[in-house]
Formats: C-alpha cells, structure tokens, sequence
C-alpha cells in the first residue's frame, strides 16, 4: 500500500457553512446500479446515513422487496438520470451491459466498488478498465475494502477505512463526503494508477503473518522432531518400549512451551539488535539492513504467536491428567508403592519446584495476555504512547525474565543429570535458553549508565565524528570559536 502523504485522511476538519460552492453530501441523491448483496448493502447504509438513495436495476419489480422502502428501485436509465454520483456494484464481466447509458452517464461520477478473483487477475484495474469504456464520466475506485456486512452493521463493527483513487481531486473529495457522512474514514491513495493495488488488498490473505507463521511453524517442527527422538524413538530404540501415544499430547505439549518462549524472545532480540547497530556506527541515521527492517516490522505478530503457543500450553497441560494412559500409569505407580510398603514419598524438594513452576508459569501467562490485549488497535488507541511502550516494552521484558523462572524451575537440576542425555541430546528447555538469556544479558548490559548514557544521546541525534563549532573567551575577553569533535 503506497505510504507517506498519500495515506491520509482526505479531508480534514474544514468548515463548510456560509460556502455555498459546498454541497452537503447528507440529503443528496445517490444512485446505485446493481442489486446484488454489495448494493443492498451499500444502499442499507446510505438511507441510514441520511441519503436518497434511487437503485437502478435490470428487473426493478422482482428486486425491490429486497432493498429498504426508504429507496427507490427502477429501471438503470431512470435511476442514471436522477443523480450525478452513481456506486457500480457488478461484476467486470457485466461492465459492457451499461454501454447502452453511455450518452446518460456522460458528466457523472461513477464509484467503482468491485474486486477482482485473484491477485492482478487482469492488466489494468476494474476501475481503468470502466474508465476506458465510459471516457466521459469521472471514475473513483473506492469502497472496494469495506464488506457487505460493515456496510449494514456501522462502520464500528469492521475497518473505518476507506480507499479512494482518482485522477479527479474534486470527484475524490466528492466521494470523500459521503464516506464521511457514513462513518467512515476516507484516505486519499492518489490518482487512478493505484487503483490495482486497492483491489489487490481484499484479495491478500494475512500479507503481514506469512513471515512470523513460517516461523512458528519452522521452530514448532525442530522442537517437536527433537522431542519425538527423545521421548519416544529413544525408549523404543534403547529400552523397546512403546511409547508413542505420547506423540498426540506430551510431545506436543512439550514442544508449545519451548516455541512460545523463543518467540518471545524473538520479539525483543531486533531491539537488542538494533541498538547494537547504533552503538557500532555511533548514529541513528545509518538505515538497518532489511532483513532487520522487516523483523522489526513484524515483532506484533511473533509477539501474538508467542501469546498463543503459551496459551495452547496451558490448555495441554490442564488436560494432562485426563488421558487414560495418566490414570494407568497412576495405578501402577500406587501398586508398586503398596507392593513395597512405601507409606512416604512425599519429596519436599519437588514438591517446593513444581509449585513455584506453576505459579511463575501462570504469572508468565498472564503478562503475555496483557501484552496481546494492548496490542489490538482498539485497545492501543485508548493508551498514550508512554502507557503503551511500558506495557510493550517493560512488562513485556519482564514477562520474558518471569518466563525464563519459569523454564529454569522446570529444568531444576536436570541439565546435570546423565540420564537426561538421550542420545547425547540435552534436555529440550536448555536450547530454549540459548536465545532469551541473550536478551536478557544484552538488556542488562543496555542499562549500565555508561551504555546507556551513550545510547539515549545517539537516540537522540548524536553522531560519532560529527564537528560541533564551539566558542571561548580568549584571555583579552575576546571570543574566538573553534571547532571539535563531537564524540570528544
């Protein structure tokens, strides 16, 4: 989507009483051609918004009953004539049976709102391709990204915004209007050649998930290969035991802690590098490479998967107790013990570490979810930005330090038990550490007054080997200026 300028609100908070060139778009006449779910909708709206609203259709008896009362449904040449803004809602394809108006929509405004089946389907847009067949008329592509069911709903229930290109300014801020008059937000995207982009962005499945999906699904299925071949085809291997009814719960449930946590950290490791970068180059103006560019980008979504391995973790491990392969293994622990007439095998020591990995765990989960809430747009408008980098940045590390707790009291003692080495294979939960204790590390190192002093001025517009001019007193009282180094 083109960026800068471009993508902005159209208009602003101008005041249009006493102008009498300013038509107010509420109570004007806005036709609709098309009578399909798009255009009953879109006509729903503008009725409710305070519009006249005349649709346009090939068999108007058989259509009314499915539009409001409030407007009327003719003919396609009888609607055309009553208003000068026209909403197309058909198909491409059905472009060419309004040739026959051509002479009628001559001098109109007509508002493209169709999609295309598949990304850059055709090589001009829908809304150059209606413009190449009606040359007199002035074409606006816009509330193409707004469904059927925001426009019947209210803008609070869906996207605010609203699209628009054209190669006409006064045909935009027409359009512009009565997108505002109906709750939405209009945003300019310049003239008619962005229109193929606009149509492109229904058609865009999760464009800012591919990355951090691919990568929860790439650290998921390291993790869950590592503790296949340690939890089940080790003991099958060494021991000859079956042990894959593991693989559905336990192994899954081992490895959703283990993406959870390196996704967190994930989340935080750009920063760290980033600040590296500065602290190399002494400035803040050296562009990152873009590999780093696109991790920064895209730290939401890791943080958001990271929330959701966590929570499915919590879910597993609830649900740990109510296999029958559990209740067995109960039993036949229960009979052994009976067996060899152990009346005590209480273990203060494990008892005291799974408590405390519980309840550091369900501390850990629950700054994770503050962070996933704050992150929603709806919830971050309401913070300030110094409300929202606390919650994104300081609990969020300190969600991660709580995390580390609780990956080390699961491990307790076992990184220096033999017996845990499958295969020569460490425990699962030390290769987790690797990347967060990083993080962890390099934040610490941030916060020495001696770094970071450094660091806030960079930040700041300090650059290393940049000359400052500088003036002192000469021993005449006189000024002389000078020049020196900035990083003296």
């Amino acid at each position: 989507m083109p960026g800068g300028d471009m993508a902005r609100p159209l208009l602003g908070h101008r005041s249009t009483e006493g102008d009498p060139s300013v038509v107010p778009a509420a109570g004007r006449t806005i036709g609709v051609l098309g009578s399909g779910d798009f255009a009953r909708s879109l006509a729903i709206r503008l009725v409710c918004s305070g519009f006249k609203v005349v649709v346009g259709s090939r068999n108007p008896k058989r259509k009314a009953c499915l539009f409001p009362s409030a407007a009327e449904v003719t003919f396609q040449a009888e609607a055309v004539k009553k208003t000068d803004v026209i909403f197309v809602a058909v198909f491409r394809e059905h472009y060419s049976t309004l040739c026959d108006l051509a002479d009628v929509l001559a001098g109109k405004i007509l508002v493209d709102v169709s999609n295309n089946t598949e990304i850059n389907h055709h090589k001009e847009s829908n809304a150059e391709y209606l413009a190449s067949l009606f040359p007199a008329c002035t074409v606006v592509k816009g509330f193409n990204v707004v469904s059927a069911w925001t426009l019947q709903s209210g803008a609070r229930d869906g996207n605010k915004q609203v699209l628009i290109c054209s190669n006409s300014q006064e045909a935009k801020r027409t359009v512009a209007e009565i997108a505002q008059v109906m709750g939405f937000t209009p945003v300019d995207m310049g003239c008619m050649s962005s229109a193929c982009e606009i149509e492109n962005i229904p058609l865009r499945l999760l464009p800012a998930w591919k990355i951090p999906i691919f990568l929860a699904l790439g650290l998921f299925l390291c993790f869950f290969t590592y503790n296949l071949v340690r939890q089940v085809i080790h003991p099958y291997i060494r021991e000859q035991k079956n042990k894959f009814y593991k693989i559905p719960v336990e192994v899954v449930n081992t490895t959703l802690p283990c993406v959870a946590y390196v996704m967190l950290s994930l989340v935080y490791l750009p920063g760290v590098l980033a600040a590296c970068s500065q602290l190399y180059y002494g400035t803040k103006y050296r562009r990152f490479p873009d590999w780093l560019d696109q991790w920064l980008q895209h730290r939401k979504q890791i943080g958001l998967l990271s929330f959701f391995c966590a929570a499915l973790h919590a879910v597993y491990s609830l649900c740990l107790p109510m296999r029958r392969s559990h209740r067995y293994q109960l039993i036949e622990t229960a009979v052994k013990q009976a067996m060899e007439k152990k009346m005590n095998i209480w273990v203060e020591e494990e008892v005291w570490r799974m408590e405390i990995y519980i309840s550091v765990g369900i501390i850990a989960l629950g700054l994770l979810s503050l962070l996933a809430i704050t992150s929603l747009p709806s919830i971050a408008n309401s913070l300030n930005w110094r409300e929202f980098s606390f919650i994104q940045s300081t609990l969020g590390f300190i969600a991660l330090v709580i995390s580390t707790l609780h990956t080390l009291t699961y491990g307790w003692s076992r990184a220096f038990d033999e017996n845990q080495y499958k295969f020569y294979l460490p425990p699962t939960y030390t290769l987790t550490l690797l990347v967060p204790c990083t993080v962890i590390l390099a934040k610490v190192a941030f916060s020495l007054p001696c770094i970071q002093h450094r660091l806030l001025r960079i930040r700041r517009g300090w650059e290393k080997g940049r000359y400052v001019k500088f003036v002192l007193p000469s021993a005449t009282g006189e000024y002389s200026s000078g020049e020196t180094s900035s990083n003296v």
